[in-house]
């Protein structure tokens, strides 16, 4: 008998309660929130904020570790709430581009995310009777 699992699409807010800010709490903030959680394809980040004070982008892990803004136009998110459906495994990078510093301030979020759960499971076949 085989009986497939499927996996159920998760929404995550990023940040929780405290949403997209530069967290009080430093750059470990966001390491800490998304450390014990399991991004797969499929999946929604949503961004809470006020669209007047902070912004989302997508970027490279070069832009992400620099907080480099120098090329990012393309990659910003326009709309607050900002929903990122999840569609490619590996590292993915987001920061704030406010040019005053959020970014290095701690408003970005690192993730990894990986393939949905979708092999079959499996039960042996119950044992041959003896003759």
């Amino acid at each position: 008998v085989n009986l497939f699992h499927g996996s159920v699409a998760t929404s995550y807010v990023v940040g929780d309660s405290t949403g997209w800010t530069i967290p009080s709490s430093g750059a470990q903030f966001y390491i800490n929130w998304a450390s014990n959680k399991n991004f797969t394809i499929g999946d929604t980040l949503v961004f809470n904020y006020d669209i007047e004070k902070h912004v989302v982008a997508k970027v490279t892990k070069s832009e992400f570790d620099g907080c480099d803004l120098s090329n990012i136009s393309n990659s910003v998110f326009p709309d607050a709430p900002t929903y990122v459906t999840l569609d490619e495994t590996g590292q993915q990078y987001f920061i704030c581009t406010v040019i005053s510093g959020h970014c290095s301030a701690g408003m970005k979020l690192s993730i990894n995310v990986v393939n949905t759960s979708t092999s079959p499971a499996t039960h042996p076949a119950p044992p041959l009777p003896s003759i």
